[in-house]
């Protein structure tokens, strides 16, 4: 066989070897296992073909066969089927959301959030990030992880639990706030009084104790004062953290809403 010819023969051997294993988005063809999403959080960064909103930011929390979040707008919930061979990642139809009406711009960034959560089929983690991706490849949205320490960070109440079965927003003119520091302390405003304490956790599990507040008496707005004193009981009846973008929700040990800030 003359040898121009043996050589041409074994280049395309070789291209019929590479050519199945790519595509024409130049991602593999067989996805291989990825880490599994179960039990994680992820703040969108970059949605295909838009410039993502700054004063909307939506969310992804994975857990319990479950996907939820917030579109930037409203908060949605609904079945999904993930696996971690193949990576599969498919929302289910049964996917349900708040009805809140927001600008214009905003409606419309959430629209396309949740339109690439449905057409999603395949996912993967790259360098520490989140991408999903349709059933060609493409990549639809991408994740940074969610911050999940409460170590170094400061808050502003929005709601809390008034001990009477219900989570209430804060009183007209009041305000109340939480740091929490990298050394264990807590401290903030309760509305009137300052107060302070210790926290310790790992992971989403958290301790809030020995809280103490100056004694001060504040007459007005009304009823500031019984604000203060069932703000400081939810907070140290805490035992779980939730983060989900700039949001904190503080829960019991039977899951009821404690407290919720807002970074």
């Amino acid at each position: 066989m003359p040898h121009f010819l043996m050589r041409l023969l074994m280049t395309a051997g070789l291209a019929a070897a590479v050519l199945p294993g790519c595509s024409a988005t130049g991602t593999a063809g067989g996805a291989g296992a990825q880490p599994p999403l179960a039990d994680t959080g992820w703040v969108l960064t970059s949605l295909h073909g838009r410039t993502l909103l700054p004063s909307a930011t939506p969310t992804l929390v994975v857990e319990g066969g479950r996907v939820a979040g917030s579109d930037g707008c409203n908060r949605f919930g609904g079945p999904l089927t993930t696996t971690v061979e193949g990576a599969r990642f498919e929302v289910g139809g049964g996917m349900i959301g708040t009805r809140m009406a927001c600008p214009e711009a905003v409606m419309q960034q959430a629209s396309a959030y949740t339109a690439a959560l449905q057409q999603a089929r395949r996912y993967q983690v790259v360098e520490g990030r989140l991408q999903l991706l349709d059933a060609q490849g493409a990549v639809l949205a991408t994740f940074a992880p969610q911050a999940r320490s409460l170590a170094a960070t400061s808050w502003k109440v929005t709601s809390y639990n008034n001990g009477r079965q219900a989570v209430v927003s804060l009183a007209t003119g009041t305000a109340i706030t939480m740091n929490f520091d990298a050394q264990g302390r807590v401290s903030g405003s309760a509305g009137c009084n300052n107060f302070t304490g210790t926290w310790s956790g790992t992971g989403s599990q958290v301790r809030i104790s020995q809280l103490a507040a100056t004694r001060r008496m504040c007459v007005e707005p009304k009823g500031v004062m019984e604000q203060e004193a069932a703000f400081l009981k939810a907070l140290e009846s805490a035992t779980t953290a939730r983060f989900e973008g700039n949001r904190l929700e503080l829960r019991t040990a039977t899951d009821a809403l404690a407290v919720m800030a807002t970074r």
